[in-house]
């Protein structure tokens, strides 16, 4: 599926989000909301991978170009509410999928309006990185982007420093990174500034949670990914063999077919 046409959306607090739409923009679909250290054309490769619907929209949440600023009174209240803005847009859509943060955004809306189908993989909730909160500030108070790539890597996914080191070798890769991490410390603050409901997705008609077979049971994305199936009571678990948190960018085409095979249209 090639993308179509991308529009752009205002929101709260003269900013806006763009969106990318795969596919037939008009059909009814999929939403995708991606996480931290991700943006829409960082899925590009999943959504082009994605039959089962007939349009795929990928949202490029506020903080990130060409979407507008996070703004001073950002929280994920935020979130959620920009998210409504793009299910208003796109008011045939039929399933929502969010990845990581984008996960609990995705079943928080759920919470306040009636979807079809709700897809959510390795999505994480308070406490999730909140140790790394004083040494992402002061990476965000002198600006310095290498500094917050590594304490992503590092202090809160719990990769090596051998892994940092490769990921840094690639020029191309890293540039991105750096400009991933822009909005981390306010989008990990706040993911950490109010606890979650006890009850998540409760006007989803199906909710379905992808964990990657590397995750399950282990600290930290499998952990939180286990607070997060305590609160949607009537989810479905699916296991992503032989992948972790990464999925979308280490194993793209597998991602798009399992999202093709959840599909319930």
């Amino acid at each position: 599926m090639k993308r179509t046409i991308q529009k752009k959306l205002p929101v709260a607090g003269d900013s806006w989000v763009t969106v990318d739409v795969y596919g037939e923009p008009d059909a009814p679909g999929l939403v995708v909301v991606p996480g931290v250290m991700s943006d829409a054309h960082t899925w590009r490769r999943v959504a082009g991978a994605i039959d089962a619907w007939p349009s795929v929209a990928v949202v490029n949440r506020r903080g990130r170009a060409p979407s507008g600023p996070l703004t001073r009174s950002y929280s994920l209240r935020t979130e959620v509410e920009d998210l409504g803005v793009v299910l208003d847009e796109f008011n045939s859509a039929r399933a929502l999928f969010g990845w990581s943060y984008g996960g609990v955004i995705a079943l928080l809306s759920s919470n306040e309006r009636p979807m079809r189908q709700v897809i959510a993989y390795e999505p994480v909730m308070r406490p999730f990185g909140r140790h790394a909160l004083p040494a992402l500030r002061a990476a965000e108070e002198t600006a310095d982007r290498d500094r917050s790539v590594e304490i992503v890597n590092r202090q809160i996914s719990g990769f090596s420093a051998a892994h940092v080191e490769e990921l840094r070798a690639d020029g191309h890769g890293w540039a991105a990174l750096r400009r991933l991490s822009g909005p981390l410390y306010a989008e990990l603050g706040a993911l950490n500034a109010a606890p979650p409901p006890d009850v998540m997705a409760q006007q989803a008609d199906q909710v379905d949670l992808i964990i990657g077979q590397c995750n399950r049971g282990t600290a930290p994305y499998g952990t939180s990914f286990d607070d997060i199936r305590q609160r949607v009571a009537h989810a479905e678990v699916h296991e992503f063999a032989g992948q972790g948190h990464l999925g979308h960018i280490q194993a793209p085409a597998e991602l798009g077919q399992l999202l093709n095979n959840l599909a319930t249209i």
